[in-house]
């Protein structure tokens, strides 16, 4: 009978012992907070010469962690790997041009969105032709590993586009450059820092379909966190921080940013 008992205690100690090393339930319950956002997406998520990381969502991150009491460390994550990031905990916040959608909240928890844009095109200066989503019919566009934006044309416009498989926008941008695709469509802010970045023309259509509300990743279950994340992103947009952000990297691009509000929650459940 004391063996036994003595066996049960091990197994509770052993037990208790896991518990305590694994991952608190929720962010707010962390000291320092790991936030994954994009290495590849100029006035977005960069990677400077140096290795840091800049742009838009690296300083809604760096907000939102002030705002939490946090102290924030920057992970790049390309955008195959998002979902991958944080359900692995990886990272606890992902905020890398995550568009909300129903197939994705199956497996992670959104936060916000803290920024609605629409879906554009960017072409060479000379081309005249595109004018809107229809006018992609038969033309080139690319598909990035892990975004859905081209797949969107063709399966929510039903417009019969011929995509073209990249690694990346840089490649994207450089076969737009080079004749071999006709047109990038993605999130408006991502076409504008690449225009801005590349500086040789490249233009938007300016226009606007398909709205894209993105949002952060956080480990399913974190509605706590998820929660606190929202009040943090409302206190941005209420104290000019968003308004003063979207110009600081966009200013400069054509983007409309004449009305910023804050967005419509998802909802943390």
């Amino acid at each position: 009978m004391r063996r036994a008992l003595a066996v049960v205690l091990t197994l509770a100690a052993l037990a208790g012992a896991g518990c305590a090393g694994d991952r608190p339930e929720s962010v707010v319950d962390l000291d320092e907070i790991v936030i994954a956002v994009r290495p590849d997406l100029p006035s977005i998520g960069f990677r400077r010469p140096d290795g840091t990381l800049e742009g838009f969502d690296v300083d809604v991150g760096r907000y939102i962690a002030g705002r939490l009491g946090k102290k924030a460390t920057f992970v790049p994550v390309y955008a195959a790997e998002r979902e991958q990031v944080v359900t692995s905990g990886r990272a606890d916040l992902v905020l890398a041009t995550y568009t909300i959608s129903m197939d994705r909240k199956q497996r992670v928890l959104f936060a916000g969105p803290y920024h609605v844009s629409y879906q554009d095109i960017l072409v060479r200066p000379e081309e005249t032709a595109i004018r809107g989503v229809r006018d992609l019919k038969g033309r080139r566009i690319c598909e990035v590993q892990g975004a859905n934006a081209a797949q969107r044309v063709v399966e929510e416009r039903g417009v019969a586009a011929e995509v073209v498989p990249v690694r990346d926008y840089a490649a994207c941008v450089a076969a737009l450059k080079a004749g071999r695709l006709d047109a990038i469509t993605t999130n408006d802010v991502i076409l504008a820092g690449l225009a801005i970045q590349d500086g040789s023309g490249l233009r938007l259509v300016n226009t606007r379909f398909n709205e894209q509300r993105t949002g952060v990743g956080l480990r399913r279950g974190d509605v706590e966190g998820c929660e606190a994340v929202n009040r943090a992103i409302t206190a941005m947009y209420q104290d000019g921080t968003a308004a003063r952000l979207l110009g600081r990297w966009f200013g400069t691009s054509g983007l409309n940013l004449a009305t910023v509000a804050v967005p419509q929650f998802e909802g943390c459940s």
